[in-house]
Order: structure tokens, then C-alpha cells, then sequence
């Protein structure tokens, strides 16, 4: 006869459960469950790129301008631990590729979840493109790291890409909406992707999805303006933040650029309200 006590495996489910919420937390705004994240991750896949050559200060440029986290592979935390400043979230890269290998958009897994909780880390992030030759496996690496996430309580962030022979366009919504439900199947927490070029078009991904979506910078913007409306329209169709790198890291002033978008994701401001701050 059970009296309402637990069983060990419903208190461990439990303390887990409540781990994960507490370290969301750390990386999503409480009260506006929105996310700013600044990948940097970069140097893995090509090496020491401008606005990433001093990771402790670009750190401090962001954690200052109001980023919830950055991200990056275990180099981050052991080359990029500040010791002081304003305190910033950590998500742990955990799968990678280079530019120089034969498959470059097939990644692997290189850091397990344990050891991105030794080192401190918030949550963890892996990298999946669907449509490569190596989806397969890529897909049962979500699935490892999405059970390892559950054990042991830890926030997952899927990076999910539509890139493959099959793919005309890694912004067309029926290729991004499949990419972004595929990380909803496997329970992810938070799930990053594409933004499809319309409020419309993106609403189609983030009411099927089920996570959370932010959306992924991708290649420096043409203007501040153009980046700015982008992450704007997202959030109207229901986007849930970004994870911007090299339109922040390698901006003329990085803390006004987290800045100007902490405004507009966090404290819902205009696009021209946030550019006339900036200057």
C-alpha cells in the first residue's frame, strides 16, 4: 500500500526536474522567458576569428550589455573564466566539426553531459543538421545526450539546421519547421534554428514545434536595422530570444549591440526606439 510516500526513482525524477528548472533559470529571464545567447563556439569550426581572439574580454562586452549566456565548447570556461564582472549563464557545447575535415556539417560528440556539470556549466547544446548523409547519427547523439539531460537534470539547447542534398533552401519554412518539431520529439528544452524571413511563415514553426524556439544570426547582417527588425518579427511570431554571434562578437561596440537587443527581447522595445540608445 503506497501512503503518499516517494519511491527513490520518483524522488530522483523529482530532484531532477527541479535542478533543470533552477538552471533555466539561469539562462531564460524569469519574468519575460525569453533568452539572449551569444554562441561562441566559432573557434572549433574555423579557427580564431575576429571579435574571439580574447574570449574573457568579449565575455565581459556581453555579460555587461545584459546576455543571459554564452556558449562554447570547454574552452570557453578554462581560457574564458573571468573571476569577476557581471555574472553571465554557461551552455556547454557538446558536439563539433572543423572546415578543414572531409564532412564538415556531420558533427560528433566530443564532451559528454558530466563533464560539462564539472565545469560549471548552466546547460548544454549539440548540433544537428537534418538532411546531411550523417543525419542518422547525429540524431541518436541527440538522443544519448537528451536521456543523459534528463538523469541528471540538465537544460538541452538542440541547434537545428535544415542542410543537406536535399535541402534548395535552409530557410524555407517546410524544411526549418521539420528541423525545429524533429528537436521537440526528443524533449529538448530549448531549440535553435533558422528564422524563415516572415512573421508569418515563422508562426508555422513555433506553433509546431512545442519548445521553445529562438533563432539562430547567421551571417553578419548588412545593417544593424536589418538585425534588429529580424529578432522583432521573430519574437511576434513567437519566438522565444536569440542566439546571436557574429552580428554581436564582431560589431563596432558589442555591449550596445546586447544592449540595444536586450531591449527589444526583454523590455519589448521598438526597433527605432532601441537604435536611437545605441547612439
Amino acid at each position: 500500500m503506497n501512503y503518499g510516500y516517494k519511491t527513490p526513482t520518483e524522488m530522483r525524477n523529482q530532484v531532477s526536474l527541479i535542478g533543470k528548472a533552477v538552471r533555466l533559470e539561469r539562462i531564460m529571464n524569469r519574468k519575460t522567458k525569453r533568452t539572449i545567447i551569444v554562441p561562441m563556439d566559432h573557434g572549433m569550426s574555423v579557427g580564431p576569428i575576429k571579435g574571439l581572439e580574447d574570449m574573457k574580454a568579449m565575455v565581459d562586452m556581453v555579460a555587461e550589455g545584459g546576455a543571459d549566456a554564452v556558449l562554447g565548447h570547454l574552452g570557453l570556461p578554462i581560457y574564458g573564466h573571468r573571476k569577476s564582472g557581471k555574472d553571465v549563464g554557461l551552455i556547454i557545447h557538446l558536439s563539433a566539426s572543423t572546415s578543414l575535415g572531409p564532412y564538415p556539417n556531420s558533427k560528433v560528440l566530443v564532451t559528454m553531459v558530466d563533464e560539462a556539470i564539472k565545469i560549471g556549466a548552466d546547460a548544454v547544446s549539440v548540433h544537428i543538421n537534418i538532411g546531411d548523409e550523417n543525419e542518422a547519427d547525429m540524431l541518436q547523439t541527440l538522443g544519448q545526450v537528451s536521456r543523459e539531460c534528463r538523469e541528471w537534470g540538465m537544460p538541452l539547447l538542440a541547434m537545428m539546421y535544415p542542410r543537406g542534398k536535399k535541402i534548395t533552401d535552409e530557410h524555407n519554412v517546410e524544411y526549418v519547421k521539420i528541423a525545429a518539431r524533429v528537436a521537440a520529439e526528443f524533449g529538448v528544452d530549448i531549440v535553435k534554428t533558422n528564422y524563415t524571413g516572415s512573421i508569418e511563415t515563422f508562426k508555422e514553426v513555433t506553433r509546431g514545434c512545442g519548445a521553445p524556439v529562438i533563432i539562430a544570426g547567421g551571417p553578419k547582417k548588412g545593417t544593424t536595422e536589418d538585425l534588429l527588425q529580424t529578432i522583432k518579427d521573430s519574437l511576434e511570431a513567437g519566438g522565444a530570444g536569440v542566439a546571436i554571434g557574429r552580428n554581436i562578437f564582431q560589431a563596432e561596440n558589442p555591449t550596445k549591440m546586447v544592449c540595444a537587443i536586450y531591449r527589444i527581447v526583454h523590455e519589448n522595445w521598438e526597433v527605432s526606439e532601441a537604435l536611437k540608445e545605441m547612439k
